[in-house]
């Protein structure tokens, strides 16, 4: 039977631009309805010179319970929290926020979980392996995170505006100062896990964030992008023997820890 939405449903939502091609409405929504949660989960777009407003007066929203944060505002929801769970301190960026009792926000960051667990769902292990990170914004601050407290050997970092990677670098270096450092090229060879955590791939015609020519069936190449599903870098991966997972796989191995966080099911000191 449909699910009945009232005047006492709880309101979550996922606020990103763009937004089609997230996931998250539809599956949170799913999982309201087994927990037996009279909760809905809806997607909204928000134009960036309007991200602020919004975010000021979704305070005013009494009904509104927690929010998905996507690209390319994850930084911003850092920015109303009152408390933030540890990595989400350091890092200055979330992904998830959920309403307290006193109306105010706390936020965590669960990207690189979701990113982590994907790499071991495939059977390739984390620890004492050599790491390249394409992308330091949101997901991928949380990523190189979470790739260094599973136990990564070393832990480059490229992205396209070098100050960003030079200063998510230096973030990381304060917990983990003798393995981290920043490339001007991202050269795959050498590192043993590709995890790429920028946008590229989204839109038709984008080019490779890698050279694919330099991948071997010795890496594992992990992407953060759902749409499309198979992008061209996981495609060419896959051509060249790597182990990979993508965006979707890298979604579902963090959703259930997600609906916990929004549902309170778990102890905020777990975050």
């Amino acid at each position: 039977m449909p699910h009945e939405i009232s005047g006492k449903t709880r309101v979550f939502m996922t606020v990103g631009n763009p937004i089609s091609q997230v996931k998250s409405p539809g599956d949170i929504t799913q999982c309201f309805r087994d927990r037996n949660v009279d909760a809905v989960h809806i997607p909204l777009e928000v134009s960036r010179d309007g991200i602020d407003e919004f975010l000021i007066a979704i305070n005013k929203c009494t009904n509104v319970d927690g929010l998905v944060i996507t690209i390319p505002y994850k930084f911003k929801g850092a920015e109303i929290c009152s408390t933030l769970s540890p990595r989400a301190t350091l890092l200055g960026t979330t992904n998830i926020l959920r309403r307290k009792k006193d109306g105010s926000w706390h936020g965590d960051m669960t990207d690189g979980i979701g990113f982590c667990n994907a790499i071991e769902q495939t059977g390739t292990r984390i620890q004492d392996r050599s790491a390249l990170l394409i992308g330091a914004g949101g997901a991928g601050s949380a990523i190189g995170l979470s790739l260094l407290d599973r136990g990564v050997s070393a832990l480059s970092i490229f992205d396209i505006d070098q100050g960003r990677a030079s200063k998510l670098a230096g973030l990381l270096q304060t917990k983990y100062p003798d393995i981290v450092d920043t490339v001007t090229t991202p050269q795959p060879a050498g590192s043993e896990i590709i995890a790429h955590a920028s946008p590229t791939g989204m839109k038709k015609g984008d080019p490779l964030p890698v050279d694919v020519t330099t991948l071997d069936d010795s890496m594992h190449v992990g992407d953060v992008v759902t749409e499309p599903t198979l992008t061209p870098l996981i495609q060419f991966a896959k051509k060249r023997g790597c182990s990979v997972h993508t965006g979707i796989q890298m979604w579902k191995e963090q959703q259930d820890v997600i609906v916990d966080f929004l549902l309170h099911q778990v102890s905020q000191d777990s975050f």
